[in-house]
């Protein structure tokens, strides 16, 4: 289970991420959604370990690990996928999950066993590869992929680090209307194991409605609705901060209380607190 308790970056005098306190539990798919600017990406990294946090913690499985860099988080089983895409442009596309899967499983120079290893390593970015659908451009190089395809083998592999935790900061973008599909059905299979946390930064309304089970919304970095998509989407506060009108009264999270596990609370909107 991931949680953020009052998560919060400051860039000088301006808030980036205010005091935002969720919990993400296994077997939901959690939609971050929000106008440009209200911080979602910012969010991402302070969870991520791309930067650190002024203030507030991230906990994973119950163990604080807001000093840890990003590598050590990964180890622990926090995958992103990145909105701009992070591979290596001059391996190919096999290669580059070869190598995802090899950091999972930390293959070392065993020398009886190096021979199986390797060849288990192979068989698996193989299958990953067939399963975002570039099979036929496994001996590219990933610089010579158009953006869709990088895309796709962006998730391939972040698949391949066998995360607990996913998270996907628009996947699509960019995407051809026959990419889409693929990378959507891939998240759609990951959801249906029941085993994984994911989370999901989208502008697409349309598949946000169709994927999450929750919907969280940042608005001036601050979490101001909380809860069932069909709630959330029909709240004032969304329909304030989408299609324009008075912006959602900027206030910060609440304390962090701890809702029960598996609970997907209805739209939760944010009041005042003093700040003493």
């Amino acid at each position: 289970m991931l949680e953020t308790e009052r998560l919060t970056i400051r860039f000088g005098g301006h808030v980036a991420v205010d005091a935002v306190s969720c919990r993400f539990v296994p077997g939901t798919l959690t939609a971050i959604v929000g106008p440009n600017g209200a911080g979602k990406t910012t969010y991402f990294n302070l969870v991520s370990g791309q930067l650190k946090a002024t203030s507030g913690r991230v906990l994973l499985d119950g163990v604080d690990i807001t000093a840890e860099p990003a590598s050590a988080r990964t180890h622990r089983g926090l995958g992103r996928a990145f909105q701009l895409t992070q591979l290596f442009p001059q391996l190919s596309v096999l290669e580059n999950v070869r190598l995802a899967v090899q950091s999972r499983r930390r293959e070392g120079l065993r020398l009886w066993s190096v021979w199986l290893d390797q060849r288990a390593t192979l068989e698996r970015a193989r299958e990953l590869v067939e399963q975002v659908a570039l099979g036929d451009r496994a001996d590219a190089l990933a610089a010579s992929l158009p953006h869709g395809d990088q895309r796709k083998l962006e998730v391939a592999m972040l698949m391949a680090l066998e995360p607990s935790v996913y998270m996907f900061d628009e996947p699509t973008a960019g995407m051809s209307v026959d990419d889409v599909p693929v990378v959507l059905d891939l998240i759609r299979a990951l959801k249906a194991r029941g085993d994984k946390t994911i989370l999901l930064v989208e502008h697409k309304m349309d598949v946000v409605r169709e994927l999450a089970d929750r919907i969280v919304v940042l608005h001036n970095g601050q979490c101001v609705a909380d809860g069932r998509p069909a709630d959330v989407i029909a709240s004032a506060v969304v329909q304030q901060a989408y299609l324009g009108g008075a912006a959602p009264e900027a206030t910060p999270s609440p304390r962090y209380e701890e809702p029960p596990v598996r609970t997907i609370p209805a739209v939760r909107e944010r009041r005042p607190h003093d700040h003493g």
